[in-house]
């Protein structure tokens, strides 16, 4: 029997729907079967036997909708496997470090350690000035972030791979 995957998100300018979306293309691929969806989008989980949740990063911050499916969803989450992936720094280098050992947001990490994820993962972002408006441009100058699109794809697969090991059903 294939499990049922959901993973919800949370994105502004899209780049961690792209995230979810590899991830679900992965898992797919491996013969399971995935909803890929906004995080507000979800009204239960019950059709679910594994959740990912992501959501982009900004100024240290998840977006609400990836907040409040958090709070939402605590309880459906712990009785069920669950990963959680953030992404937002740019530039160079391993992402966590980059941001001082952060790997998720303070105000969420009793909800998360409560839930005892089986991973989470943090990865690079994207800054695309082109849709910021000024004083999201102006931050960016202030704290010279580099734009551009730094996610690591080899890396977003690999950890979709190791989700879908752990998920995909023994072949007798």
């Amino acid at each position: 029997m294939n499990q049922r995957v959901l993973i919800a998100y949370a994105t502004k300018y899209g780049a961690t729907k792209e995230i979810a979306e590899a991830v679900g293309a992965a898992l797919f691929a491996q013969g399971l079967a995935v909803d890929v969806l906004p995080a507000a989008d979800v009204v239960a989980l019950d059709d679910y036997s594994a959740v990912i949740l992501g959501s982009a990063v900004y100024a240290g911050s998840w977006r609400g909708d990836a907040v409040k499916f958090l709070e939402a969803h605590e309880a459906a989450l712990t009785a069920r496997p669950t990963w959680i992936f953030s992404d937002g720094p740019t530039g160079e280098g391993d992402p966590v470090e980059m941001m001082k050992g952060w790997n998720m947001p303070d105000a969420q990490k009793p909800i998360i350690e409560r839930i005892q994820p089986r991973d989470v993962a943090f990865f690079h972002g994207v800054i695309d000035t082109g849709k910021l408006n000024l004083a999201e441009r102006l931050l960016i100058r202030a704290f010279r972030a580099p734009a551009g699109d730094f996610r690591d794809w080899d890396s977003i697969n690999a950890w979709a791979a190791e989700i879908a090991t752990t998920l995909k059903p023994e072949t007798a």
